[in-house]
């Protein structure tokens, strides 16, 4: 059985001039996006594409959400096999390839979660888990590019 869940957003985009630059219109590229209940999120194009480098961007907050995502998944199959998590790190990085055209897509997103577990024994399981997590993941499901895993684990035997 499959169960189908609804989230909304809405973007507001407000208008103002900008200068022609070499004949054409250039647009503002700062909005923000409302979801019920939540802060709103200030949003702009990327620094490289003329937008504003001070606030999230569309392919800041699509990294952010693959890894969010794979975290919260991972968790999930640690606490299934009965593994304590203390900390958990990621300094993921992705590659967008742009056309001459204006086109791109993401080509890759390498995560690099450091993870700290209770229990030296199970080290090597935490370590595996993370294709599982990858598997149960609904952003890294949701890509048409590769997501790969270099993740690091160690442990802190809690027990004295």
């Amino acid at each position: 059985m499959s169960y189908k869940h609804i989230f909304k957003a809405s973007l507001t985009w407000p208008h103002t001039e900008q200068p022609s630059l070499q004949g054409l219109k250039v647009y503002n590229k700062n909005h923000h996006i409302a979801i019920e209940g939540k802060a709103d999120l200030h949003v702009s194009a990327a620094k490289v594409f003329k937008g504003d480098p001070a606030l999230y961007n569309p392919e800041d907050l699509l990294l952010s959400s693959l890894v969010s995502c794979h975290m919260m998944s991972y968790l999930y199959v640690c606490s299934q096999n009965s593994i304590q998590v203390l900390s958990y790190t990621d300094n993921a990085v992705a590659i967008l390839a742009t056309e001459i055209d204006g086109s791109g897509r993401f080509t890759e997103v390498t995560l690099y979660p450091e993870v700290v577990i209770a229990d030296n024994s199970q080290v090597d399981l935490a370590l595996s888990l993370h294709t599982q997590a990858n598997k149960l993941c609904f952003i890294a499901n949701s890509c048409n590019f590769k997501v790969l895993h270099h993740p690091t684990c160690k442990a802190i035997n809690t027990e004295s």
